[in-house]
C-alpha cells in the first residue's frame, strides 16, 4: 500500500466514522471539513476508487462508498514513513524529541513506561 495524500486522508477519515456513505454526504463533509467544491470531492472519489483505496457501488439512486484500507493500516504505514523521513527509522529518537518538546504529565511518562515495559517483555519472550 502506498501512503495516502492529505487529500485522500480526508476522504479516509470520513469514510473510517461512517461507513458505507453516499457521495452526497462526502461531498457535503468535504466541503465543511476542507471547502472543497462538488466536482473536486467526486474527482478524488473516483481517482480513489481507481487506485482500489475505496470501493463504489452504484445501486441505480445512488452511489455509496466505502474504505478498503483500515485506519490501522494507514496509520501503521504512515507512522513508518514519518519515522524513516524524519528520524531515519529512529523511534527513540523520535520519542526523545518528542519528550524534550513536550511538558509530559505524571500520567502520560506512567503510560509511556507501561509501553515501554511491554515491549521490552514481548522482546524477550
Amino acid at each position: 500500500m502506498k501512503a495516502l495524500s492529505e487529500a485522500e486522508w480526508n476522504i479516509m477519515e470520513s469514510l473510517w466514522e461512517e461507513s458505507p456513505k453516499a457521495g452526497s454526504r462526502i461531498v457535503a463533509d468535504m466541503a465543511g471539513r476542507v471547502g472543497w467544491s462538488r466536482s473536486t470531492t467526486l474527482t478524488m472519489l473516483k481517482r480513489m476508487t481507481e487506485k482500489g483505496i475505496i470501493a463504489c457501488e452504484d445501486n441505480g439512486r445512488m452511489r455509496v462508498y466505502v474504505p478498503l484500507i483500515e485506519r490501522e493500516t494507514a496509520v501503521k504505514k504512515e507512522t513508518d514513513n514519518f519515522l524513516k523521513r524524519v528520524y531515519h527509522g529512529s523511534a527513540s529518537m523520535l520519542v526523545s524529541s518528542f519528550i524534550k518538546k513536550q511538558r509530559l504529565t505524571a500520567e502520560e511518562l506512567l503510560e509511556l513506561r507501561e509501553i515501554l515495559d511491554k515491549a521490552e517483555e514481548e522482546r524477550n519472550g
